[in-house]
């Protein structure tokens, strides 16, 4: 296996998914996160691997349902900007209306991670990498599972470091 982020000779580039809320379309969050991973994957991306899917309370605490998270590893040739275009088009494909901060939702996608770049989100593009991954337990857990050598690319602190440290949550693997 590659040292750093480079997990495999094309991947490095990973996107967390979450939902909370059934969407019209797919239902239960779970499906609608199963009919995500098909709707991403295409003649310009594709998935190289996948964790499992985990259920976690909302972060930060609210009254909010259990959100179903997982992460995937993908390879693209679409630049960063693009690529989260894309995933927003699909958020919104499945009926997600961004409203407020922290809001429960259909579906939420985020880029974690675009093999090792360190970017601040200018011009619409992202702040990679994606600022608060290393407080997510519902982020890192999954990413352990599918890249266990991975490092914070501005740190370097990798998964096992990162996870005791990350802000507590209560959370299993489905």
């Amino acid at each position: 296996m590659a040292s750093g982020n480079v997990v495999t000779k094309s991947g490095g580039i990973f996107i967390a998914l979450g939902a909370n809320l059934p969407s019209i379309d797919y239902g239960a969050p779970r499906a609608t996160l199963e009919a995500t991973l098909s709707l991403l994957a295409g003649e310009d991306i594709a998935i190289l691997r996948r964790s499992s899917w985990w259920q976690s309370g909302p972060q930060p605490a609210s009254g909010q349902p259990d959100f179903v998270n997982g992460v995937i590893e993908v390879d693209t040739a679409l630049l960063p900007a693009a690529l989260l275009a894309r995933m927003h088009d699909i958020e919104s494909a499945c009926g997600r209306v961004r409203q407020d901060r922290w809001e429960a939702r259909v579906l939420d996608l985020d880029l974690i991670d675009y093999r090792g770049r360190c970017e601040i989100g200018e011009a619409g593009g992202p702040s990679l990498p994606h600022p608060r991954l290393a407080d997510r337990l519902f982020v890192l857990l999954p990413l352990q599972e599918i890249a266990p050598d991975w490092r914070h690319p501005i740190t370097g602190t990798d998964l096992a470091t990162l996870i005791p440290m990350a802000h507590p949550l209560r959370i299993n693997r489905l």
